[in-house]
């Protein structure tokens, strides 16, 4: 599956709606994302059970500076709609590939189970 555009006005959509969803967040002036962009198009051929989505910061700033993008390329990767991965800089091929089949092998059941726990305990403060 090739990579699609996305902005502030789809992206719960496109995080709730998809199983397992990473987005690039890059600027067309950053040249790390130039050089990331087709690394991160040539993985996201190699995975059709996986959204690979593109973000333009500078188009869609309030939503950048809400999920507190310090630094760009920054790569997120979702799961089941919960954030799962975050990390600026540009990655490599294989660790890209990483990423990818981390996220793949998550025990969802237990990722669920922490964010309810980490939920309750912010409750009770």
């Amino acid at each position: 599956m090739a990579t699609i555009d996305i902005s502030s006005e789809n992206f719960e959509d496109t995080i709730s709606t998809n199983d397992i969803v990473l987005v690039d967040f890059w600027a067309e002036w950053c040249g790390p994302c130039k050089r990331f962009g087709p690394i991160y198009e040539k993985t996201s051929e190699q995975y059709d059970d996986v959204t690979f989505a593109k973000l333009d910061t500078d188009a869609n700033q309030q939503l950048t500076n809400q999920l507190d993008i310090q630094g760009i390329p920054t790569l997120m990767a979702f799961r089941e709609g919960v954030l799962v991965f975050n990390q600026a800089g540009a990655l490599p091929g294989p660790a890209l590939k990483e990423v990818v089949d981390a996220v793949r092998a998550l025990d969802m059941e237990e990722v669920h189970a922490q964010v309810a726990k980490l939920k309750a305990e912010h409750a009770d403060h």
